[in-house]
C-alpha cells in the first residue's frame, strides 16, 4: 500500500510538468473576431461617376449580364466578403451570381465561385473611391460603358467606385392604408383598450 503511494506521489509531479510543456508548446488560438478576415461581409452598392453623364450602379441581373444602372435596385445590392486582407469577392444577392472577370476584362455573373476569376483585390484611393483589380489577372474591373458595342470589353470604361451602404427604400405604404394615430396621452383611455378605436362614443358627439 505503502508502495503505491509513493509511486503515485512520483507521477504526480511528472504529469503536472508534461501538462505545462504543452500548454507552453501549443498555445490557444486567438478567437478575437478581428482575425476572422473570411467572416467579414458587408452589403453596398458600387457606386461610379467615372466618366459617365450621369450616375451609375454596377448591377448583376439574373441573366448573368452585368451593367450599370441609374439608380440603385434589388439588382445592385451587392455582398462583398473578404477572402483575405485586401481579397474579396462580390456577390449579387438578388441574382445570386457572383462578379467574374473573363481574360479580355469581360465582367459577368457566375452562381459558381471561381478563385480565378472572381477574386478582387480592393484598393482604397485617396479621395475616398476604391478600385478593383482581378487577384488572378491583374486586371481592373471596369463597368461596361453604354453604347458602346463597337468598341472592346477592356476599352475605357468607369474603374473608380463608392461603396454605398446597401440599404434599399423603404416601400410605399399601399393607397388607403392608414398608419395608427399616436395615443391621446390627455384622454383617461390613451390605448383605446376601453373606447372603440374607430370613431367616438355618441355620449362626445356634439
Amino acid at each position: 500500500m505503502e508502495s503505491s503511494v509513493g509511486v503515485l506521489g512520483l507521477w504526480v509531479p511528472l504529469l503536472a510538468v508534461f501538462m505545462l510543456e504543452v500548454c507552453q508548446t501549443h498555445p490557444i488560438p486567438d478567437s478575437s473576431p478581428l482575425l476572422q478576415f473570411g467572416s467579414q461581409v458587408r452589403q453596398r452598392y458600387l457606386y461610379t461617376d467615372d466618366d459617365q453623364d450621369t450616375e451609375a450602379h454596377l448591377e448583376i441581373r439574373q441573366d448573368g449580364t452585368v451593367a450599370g444602372a441609374a439608380h440603385r435596385s434589388p439588382e445592385s445590392l451587392l455582398e462583398l466578403k473578404a477572402l483575405k486582407p485586401g481579397v474579396i469577392q462580390i456577390l449579387g444577392v438578388k441574382a445570386s451570381r457572383f462578379l467574374c472577370q473573363q481574360p479580355d476584362g469581360t465582367l459577368y455573373g457566375s452562381p459558381s465561385f471561381d478563385p480565378a476569376a472572381c477574386s478582387f483585390r480592393e484598393l482604397l484611393l485617396q479621395d475616398g473611391y476604391n478600385v478593383y483589380r482581378s487577384e488572378a489577372r491583374g486586371l481592373l474591373l471596369r463597368l461596361p460603358q453604354r453604347n458602346l458595342a463597337n468598341q472592346g470589353p477592356a476599352s475605357r470604361g468607369p474603374v473608380r467606385f463608392l461603396p454605398m451602404p446597401g440599404l434599399l427604400q423603404e416601400p410605399q405604404e399601399p393607397p388607403g392604408f392608414l398608419a395608427p394615430e399616436p395615443p391621446d396621452v390627455g384622454s383617461s383611455d390613451p390605448l383605446s383598450m376601453v373606447e372603440p378605436s374607430l370613431g367616438q362614443s355618441p355620449s362626445y358627439a356634439s
